[in-house]
């Protein structure tokens, strides 16, 4: 399925929901610049929460590797791009993975699949850094797993507190990762060679 092209049930009607919340805000839905809007959000959300109709462990499962590497393998920089819960408005920023295997590897594009199926739901930032964390220790078995992600979110630059240059940090990890030294290194490596948002 073409998440693009191949939409879900319910378009209709969501397209409709959002013609209603022009109207209630006080728009015309009827002139021009408006007349396909419903839709095209509607589009739009179907795109944004595709995540809820994906497995993230299939995703990792389908490539998986015996292998004897037992040391750091990190995947970096990667771009999210989700929905807060609380206002639907977007948060984006880098997501940073590291896991050591325990005999078995997963293909590294895989990592970050993982983090779009997450990102494409409604989230806090707080759940989606447990959550990439959980599905990758739960179906790898890896020593362990640590996660970190870089995020600005527009509910807090373009409405409340409207304090446009804050990041918010969070992170989570299992395993090995509770050593101290380890999350170091993997904090190190992030801080030599990480780019900012």
């Amino acid at each position: 399925m073409n998440p693009e092209t191949d939409f879900r049930d319910g378009l209709d009607k969501l397209a409709a929901d959002y013609k209603d919340i022009l109207q209630t805000l006080g728009e015309d839905p009827e002139r021009e610049g408006l007349l396909k809007t419903p839709m095209r959000v509607a589009k739009a959300m179907q795109i944004l929460t595709r995540g809820y109709f994906q497995d993230p462990h299939k995703v990792l499962t389908d490539a998986l590797f015996e292998e004897k590497y037992d040391q750091m393998v990190i995947v970096k920089d990667i771009d999210v791009f989700s929905l807060c819960e609380h206002h639907m408005l977007p948060f984006y920023g880098k997501c940073h993975v590291a896991y050591i295997p325990n005999g078995k590897i997963t293909g590294l594009s895989k990592i970050a699949r993982v983090v779009d199926i997450y990102s494409h739901r409604l989230q806090v930032q707080e759940r989606l850094t447990q959550q990439i964390k959980d599905c990758i220790q739960e179906t790898l078995k890896p020593q362990g797993v640590m996660v970190v992600i870089e995020a600005k979110h527009m509910c807090m630059q373009m409405r409340g507190v409207e304090k446009q240059n804050s990041i918010t940090t969070t992170s989570d990890y299992s395993g090995v990762f509770n050593s101290l030294n380890t999350r170091q290194e993997f904090m190190s490596l992030l801080r030599g060679e990480s780019k900012r948002i």
